[in-house]
């Protein structure tokens, strides 16, 4: 009969393992495998190492002849390792059993003090192969045999698919952070429950606390002091506030300021310098970013779990210090003093990323500049309002008109029209008049990505008014461009061109390639509107020449978009399929938000005409079209507004409800790359010269163009009842009705009919 050692008070009562389910799953294939000596358990403090260990053996404990059970961070407890000095002598436990009999022993606690007692101990274990030792550890203990099993942080809320905005609180509950909080919840409060009114606010604390399983506990404690909406700004600059751990754990584990000294005890100096300096530094950061290419600290940070990777963009690994120490760290390095001179190298640190990236921007590292800076956004966000909190508005200024377009692409509309507002607004702090109107400029580039041409035209003649008296002829020429742009959307065409027509000389006088291509591409819209199809080609035709030579990819991307329009003008549906598919590639390589909506609407609409085999996919992307769009609050114009709500009209009434619904559900789930990768999939239209009428056009019905295209693929009436789930007669039925509506004779002819829809 197994027997069980005392537990001692660290590994806490029995409970529910919560998204342990796959760890647990392997741990106890490890230990029941008999070629298995050593399992260690790690992870940073806080993830559940003890946990999962305990209820780990107490599943699979009877399977082993006896299990001890020992706290190896207790030197001063009868299970401590003072006890096990002995252990060579370890199979006496085992004498007058069965020689098959196998010890399970659980050395919980390996680290710090306890270490080199541990790796000793498990040394003199190795002697007797009835023994299997189960050990939890920060770190691996570093002896021969030794398997890993590390644990990480439960997931946390996908921010990307809305996870701490107008959250779903059924999908939230998957996820097993919030599985956790909530269930911890409950147990302080029984009247709990997960509701759309504060599933925004549990997911951000979630989030906030990295799914570290300690720390989500006591904030679901908390509950009892303070409602889910206050909580997360209570811990949004310090999550050690937490505390109230049960009394019966161990120190570290009653209070998130007790865990991160415990985490951190032991560094040396220039580890323990490095974190501080870190501590400024917003999850996500890249090695090269923070200066860590050559820091020998770095792997001593990763090892204990203080430095944690977060993510991978293009190859570089993006870093985050581990709450709740990153928030201890920042403690400290403000008590000592040196918080205002780390944030003054960080600030400075991403002034001169944001800086460096301009020259590239527009030309050959688009691509991975737009990238690199979109990982970084939460950093350059923190050090502009360093910049601002201490003064200095130049600078702040310089890196607002940095993020130009990164915002631009990011979606981060709203977010630049503010910064641009305050800082070159009435009241705003003292500036020369050049900064203020290229912030004006910027504004106005805002508020038309926001869908307000208006009040675009107001803010780039506003630039244009301060840019006079500056005389700097470039910028004046490409506020003159960005000013036509938004006349044309305003609905002003005759205005536009008188604009776009000087502006786009002066700025190919001047060599400007690439603001003359943009103003070429404007003029070619303007062109279009006046019913000029050939100059606007011939327009359109070098502005597109001349932003391939300049690689400058989203520019391109807006000018193809033109290029698709004049083509359906033309009825040349499939040169605008190729067009629109460029573009979507152009901006899915460079993570576009604000314009990509846009596009995947005039691609919806282009594909309800040339494939209506497609519908579910339209409806998905116009699903997609409307959540992207909503993320960037970008409004649309009415004109564009009643086609796409024309579409939406038209589809929900030739797709069953149910499906109509699913895709669309589908569709809204989709985050900006899969959204592209879906409309990449779609088939590309015939080219040859007649595509032959649309299913539409002989007005089938969706069981009809069903039918139709099962008889495409040569299937026998019963099996096209049995594919629907209809009888054979209705099958007939349908079959006869498309022969006619399509002015068919022969089954051979409805299949001729129907690659000719694709």
């Amino acid at each position: 009969m197994s027997t069980m050692g005392t537990l001692p008070a660290a590994l806490g009562p029995v409970t529910e393992l919560v998204g342990r389910e796959l760890e647990a799953a392997m741990l106890r294939e490890r230990l029941r495998d008999p070629l298995v000596r050593l399992v260690t358990v790690t992870g940073r403090a806080g993830v559940g190492k003890s946990r999962l260990a305990l209820e780990v053996v107490r599943e699979i404990g009877g399977e082993f002849g006896r299990v001890e059970v020992r706290d190896a961070g207790a030197p001063d407890t009868p299970s401590a390792l003072a006890d096990l000095a002995a252990l060579p002598a370890l199979p006496a436990h085992v004498e007058g059993r069965q020689e098959s009999g196998r010890v399970l022993l659980l050395l919980d606690g390996c680290d710090h003090e306890a270490r080199p007692g541990a790796a000793g101990a498990l040394e003199a274990l190795a002697g007797d192969p009835r023994v299997v030792v189960l050990a939890t550890a920060v770190e691996p203990l570093g002896v021969y045999g030794e398997l890993l099993l590390p644990l990480n942080p439960l997931p946390v809320p996908d921010p990307v698919r809305g996870g701490t905005a107008a959250a779903d609180p059924h999908e939230l509950q998957e996820v097993a952070s919030v599985a956790l909080f909530v269930r911890r919840a409950r147990a302080a409060d029984p009247a709990f429950a997960l509701t759309p009114e504060n599933a925004g606010a549990v997911a951000e604390i979630c989030t906030l606390l990295d799914g570290l399983p300690l720390a989500v506990e006591l904030a679901a404690r908390r509950l009892r002091l303070l409602p889910p909406h206050l909580l997360p700004v209570r811990l949004r600059d310090r999550t050690t506030v937490l505390s109230g751990g049960p009394a019966n754990a161990p120190g570290r584990h009653r209070s998130l300021a007790a865990l991160a000294e415990w985490s951190c005890r032991g560094l040396d100096a220039p580890a323990r310098a490095l974190l501080e300096r870190l501590s400024v530094y917003e999850p996500g950061f890249g090695l090269s970013a923070a200066g860590l290419s050559a820091e020998p600290a770095v792997d001593t940070l990763m090892d204990r779990g203080l430095l944690v990777v977060v993510g991978e963009e293009r190859g570089e690994l993006r870093l985050a210090v581990s709450e709740p120490v990153r928030s201890a760290a920042r403690d400290a390095l403000a008590e000592a003093g040196g918080e205002d001179a780390a944030r003054d190298a960080h600030a400075e640190r991403y002034r001169t990323l944001v800086g460096s990236a301009q020259a590239g921007l527009r030309g050959t590292g688009q691509e991975h500049l737009l990238r690199e800076l979109a990982a970084e956004g939460a950093n350059v966000t923190a050090a502009l309002r360093w910049l601002r909190e201490r003064g200095d508005a130049e600078a702040a200024a310089a890196l607002v008109l940095g993020c130009r377009l990164p915002w631009l692409v990011q979606g981060r509309l709203r977010e630049g029209l503010e910064w641009c507002d305050e800082l070159a607004g009435e009241g705003g702090p003292a500036l020369p008049d050049a900064v203020r109107a290229r912030l004006a400029d910027l504004s106005g580039a805002f508020a038309l990505a926001l869908g307000d041409p208006q009040e675009a035209v107001r803010r780039h003649r506003h630039a244009l008014a301060l840019g006079k008296g500056v005389g700097d002829r470039r910028q004046n020429a490409l506020v003159s461009a960005h000013l036509g742009a938004a006349l044309l959307e305003a609905g002003d065409p005759p205005g536009a061109r008188a604009v776009l027509v000087t502006a786009h000389n002066a700025l190919e006088a001047m060599g400007v390639t690439g603001g003359a291509a943009g103003a070429a591409a404007s003029l070619a819209g303007v062109l279009r509107a006046e019913g000029d199809r050939r100059r606007a080609q011939e327009l359109l035709d070098r502005a597109v020449e001349a932003l391939r030579r300049s690689r400058d990819g989203r520019g391109l991307a807006g000018a193809l978009r033109r290029e698709a329009a004049l083509a359906l003008d033309g009825d040349e549906p499939a040169r605008a399929d190729g067009a629109l598919r460029e573009a979507l590639r152009l901006y899915g390589s460079v993570g576009e938000r604000t314009e990509l909506p846009a596009l995947l609407e005039e691609f919806s609409l282009l594909l309800m005409r040339t494939a209506p085999a497609q519908r579910p996919r339209t409806v998905r992307l116009l699903a997609a079209a409307d959540t992207l769009r909503a993320a960037t609050g970008a409004a649309v114009q009415d004109e564009w507004r009643s086609a796409a709500e024309r579409a939406r009209t038209d589809l929900g009434a030739r797709l069953d409800w149910t499906d109509f619904a699913l895709a669309w559900a589908e569709g809204v789930r989709m985050t900006a790359s899969e959204a592209v990768a879906e409309a990449l999939s779609a088939p590309a239209p015939s080219r040859r010269a007649s595509a032959g009428p649309a299913p539409e056009d002989q007005s089938l019905t969706p069981r009809q163009v069903q039918v139709a295209l099962l008889v495409s693929e040569g299937m026998t009436n019963r099996q096209i009842a049995a594919r629907l789930d209809i009888s054979e007669w209705t099958v007939v039925n349908h079959v006869r009705q498309v022969m006619r509506r399509l002015g068919c004779s022969s089954r051979v002819q409805v299949a001729g009919a129907v690659g000719r829809w694709a």
